[in-house]
């Protein structure tokens, strides 16, 4: 498979890796289990960052209407519910485990195209979506690590990404950019989880966490936002230059590397059936990206 823009695929694909893994560590080894906070401060820096940005030149924000804006709002709230509810799956999940639920979205985005825009569809994408949901279906019952609060988060993150998909799609004719969105997201999503902080607990019990002025959390956590930023800058160029299927391979790549890389920095207890399910969530993917080759 020939991939054109290699240095910006290349760049995409680390910027992926570094995030999930630097993401894992915070949540998982540190165990700064805070979504409101982690999340709410992982926004901060993106919109701060992109709002500074915009006003030196280097990307392009349209000063969009109100009525654009509150018609994007619901798709923020889900853009809320795909950071919280995937943070929470992340501390308790492997990262192989947590990409193959993730990419169990696409089912909801192909069922959304065959039976309410009535499009046709292959049967090599009907093969590849239903590998998706046999290996994200079969995992829990083969997990020797099983988390039943890891899955059912992981549940929550998978049906906001794929109804915020199908959102993104019907507006695609809107004047709104990919970056106006994201501008709007991370405003959205700043106030709605430090509000939420206080309530769910957050604020007062980070306070006890053991770390808290340690120098490898406060670095991890710049880190976090640092790279958050950048996979998003990257991502958005990369889906500018490059076509459907192209982006769609760069990021089966990154998933990948970031699957096949993880187990041997965080640790992962597997069996033969839990293998099974995560390769044929590869195959299931990779046969989704050839389909988009295809046209189909």
């Amino acid at each position: 498979m020939y991939l054109k823009r290699p240095a910006a695929g290349l760049s995409f694909c680390l910027f992926y890796l570094a995030s999930y893994f630097t993401n894992k560590y915070v949540l998982s080894v540190l165990k700064f289990t805070y979504p409101t906070l982690f999340q709410g401060w992982q926004t901060l820096v993106g919109g701060f960052l992109l709002h500074v940005s915009w006003k030196l030149g280097w990307v392009e924000i349209s000063c969009s209407t109100r009525s654009e804006v509150l018609t994007w709002l619901p798709a923020s709230a889900l853009f809320v519910g795909i950071i919280y509810a995937g943070s929470r799956a992340l501390s308790r999940l492997p990262i192989p485990v947590f990409l193959t639920v993730h990419n169990t979205a696409e089912v909801i985005t192909c069922g959304f195209q065959k039976f309410v825009q009535k499009e046709q569809t292959s049967l090599l994408k009907i093969c590849s979506v239903l590998f998706l949901l046999i290996a994200a279906g079969c995992l829990p019952w083969f997990d020797t690590q099983f988390d039943p609060d890891g899955y059912f988060w992981a549940l929550i993150h998978l049906i906001c990404v794929g109804v915020y998909k199908v959102i993104h799609k019907l507006w695609k004719t809107s004047s709104l950019s990919d970056l106006d969105q994201q501008y709007i997201n991370y405003v959205f999503s700043v106030v709605l989880l430090a509000s939420a902080s206080h309530p769910a607990g957050d604020l007062f019990s980070a306070l006890d966490f053991p770390f808290l002025y340690f120098y490898r959390f406060h670095s991890s956590c710049c880190a976090s936002g640092l790279l958050g930023f950048f996979l998003m800058l990257h991502t958005v160029k990369l889906k500018s230059i490059t076509s459907s299927w192209q982006y769609a391979a760069w990021s089966f790549l990154a998933k990948v590397t970031t699957a096949g890389l993880s187990p041997l920095v965080f640790g992962m207890t597997v069996n033969v059936p839990t293998v099974c399910c995560l390769l044929l969530g590869g195959l299931g993917e990779a046969l989704l990206v050839y389909a988009e080759r295809m046209g189909t």
